[in-house]
């Protein structure tokens, strides 16, 4: 399957900013079963340097300056991905319980396991609470299969919470989220990921794109699109598998992966430091993941 992606940030200052310092989580990774075929972000107005980098998870970072004065700044990136079909085989190969996981994980020396273990730890917006860890319980009895665990904490987060837009913003703390049963997906995969580590297993968060199917009989909306996160969990026999708690469902062929960190705070798809600007500012955001021919 062939994708193509446009993702379009605009921010409106109440005063002009004279000079702008950015980077941007909005390339996607080169993976197995993933590949970039092409790539490009536009930033208006023209920056006076941009840069390109990984960052500490391997993730591509794009880094631009823009030291003209300007009332409204554009970033629009767009992409070109290729996904292999994905039916969730190697989901199916993890058999393993996930105490018996949890145990392995914690003892892991190989390269793999050494770079996995870093995400047993709390993180700056993910702690594992008693609340955390009561709320994840449940899907976690001794020696039941890892696969069935994460599965069931899934389908349970998407029972249990609302899908909501505007009752949490990016800083809302996940006690909080915890206590209304409402957010996005951004707030879905902090829970999970935190439920997990509450449980001795390596979690990490995605953040990608979802390709969008309308209902039968209605066009795509252009735009209607969003970014999208979910969450991984390590398994040593088979490695990292994707879950999407938004939508109850393994993360496969319809997810396309841009980067991945410990929470939110590390793939932010857009940060950085303005100088001028005024008191407040507006940001739009739009995105656009098209199924093309070929």
């Amino acid at each position: 399957m062939r994708y193509r992606v446009v993702h379009r940030t605009e921010y409106v200052y109440d005063e002009p900013v004279t000079s702008c310092h950015n980077e941007a989580h909005l390339t996607p990774r080169t993976l197995p079963g993933q590949r970039v075929t092409f790539h490009a972000i536009d930033v208006e107005p023209t920056p006076a340097t941009i840069s390109r980098r990984d960052d500490y998870f391997g993730n591509p970072v794009v880094y631009f300056a823009v030291q003209a004065s300007h009332p409204v700044l554009v970033v629009t990136a767009r992409s070109e991905v290729e996904r292999e079909a994905d039916d969730g085989a190697r989901h199916r190969q993890s058999t393993a319980t996930w105490n018996a996981v949890a145990a392995r994980t914690r003892a892991a020396t190989s390269p793999d396991g050494i770079e996995a273990r870093q995400f047993l730890f709390d993180s700056p917006m993910l702690s594992a609470s008693p609340e955390i860890r009561a709320y994840a319980l449940p899907s976690f009895p001794p020696e039941r299969r890892l696969l069935e665990a994460v599965s069931d904490l899934t389908t349970r987060i998407h029972r249990d919470f609302t899908y909501e837009p505007g009752t949490t913003t990016v800083a809302t703390p996940l006690a909080r989220v915890l206590a209304q049963r409402s957010g996005v997906c951004q707030d879905f995969a902090h829970v999970a990921i935190a439920c997990l580590r509450a449980m001795g297993l390596a979690a990490r968060y995605v953040s990608g794109y979802l390709e969008t199917v309308p209902p039968p009989g209605e066009e795509r909306l252009v735009g209607a699109d969003a970014s999208h996160a979910w969450f991984s969990v390590w398994d040593p026999d088979v490695g990292w598998l994707d879950f999407d708690p938004t939508n109850d469902e393994l993360a496969l062929a319809r997810h396309i992966t841009t980067a991945w960190g410990r929470d939110y705070a590390d793939v932010t798809p857009m940060k950085g430091i303005i100088f001028g600007g005024g008191a407040s500012h507006t940001a739009t955001v739009s995105v656009d993941v098209e199924r093309v021919a070929g």
